[in-house]
């Protein structure tokens, strides 16, 4: 874990954020998903990795008033809370390794496009899940992407694991019901098209 946080803080502490390579003006697709989801705009929602998204701008602009950001690099928090400037004092901020993360509450909406492709051990990926399932109300929705089966190997030096939507469903689960899914080809900031698939799925607990 320590090793993972000195990495993250390392690469938002010393890069440009609007020029890494998962950078997104307005993240259409979460947004797309989110609203499709139909939850009340009260709706406990927390998005994991998403230290310096602009996600969290854009529902808080929409109304959802119950928001919270899990991110490993404090760097990345920064970045965000420096953005919203005041806003950021209506959304809840935590630091934390998922794989480490109690939940103080439990929320209707995960959303994650960014951590669980860059598990790769089998423990992760099970410890990722346990965490997940640990923070779910019952009948809460998943929203997640990861790299799709074309994508990128390796993401700020790091290796990724790559998912179809039948895989992906299948990482997660039969205690997840498949809802929808979708390819999305993502432009970096450098012009290069990175592919990733994405699931929105239904926890049955």
């Amino acid at each position: 874990m320590t090793d993972r946080r000195a990495h993250w803080d390392e690469v938002y502490g010393s890069r440009d954020i609007h020029a890494v390579s998962w950078y997104q003006r307005r993240p259409d697709m979460s947004l797309a998903m989110i609203a499709r989801s139909g939850l009340a705009r009260n709706a406990p929602i927390i998005d994991v990795g998403g230290g310096a998204s602009t996600l969290i701008d854009e529902l808080s602009n929409l109304g959802y008033g119950d928001l919270t950001v899990l991110d490993i690099a404090a760097a990345a928090l920064r970045h965000s809370r420096e953005r919203l400037g005041a806003a950021a004092n209506r959304v809840t901020w935590i630091e934390s390794d998922v794989l480490a993360f109690v939940s103080p509450k439990r929320y209707a909406l995960w959303h994650d496009r960014a951590v669980f492709h860059f598990l790769v051990e089998p423990a992760e990926r099970s410890r990722y899940l346990e965490r997940l399932r640990a923070s779910l109300l019952p009948g809460a929705q998943v929203i997640v992407a990861t790299f799709a089966e074309d994508g990128p190997e390796r993401c700020s030096g790091l290796p990724v694991a790559r998912y179809g939507p039948d895989d992906l469903h299948a990482a997660f689960g039969a205690g997840f019901a498949r809802l929808e899914s979708a390819g999305e080809t993502h432009l970096t900031p450098g012009g290069a098209a990175q592919h990733f698939t994405w699931l929105r799925l239904r926890w049955r607990g």
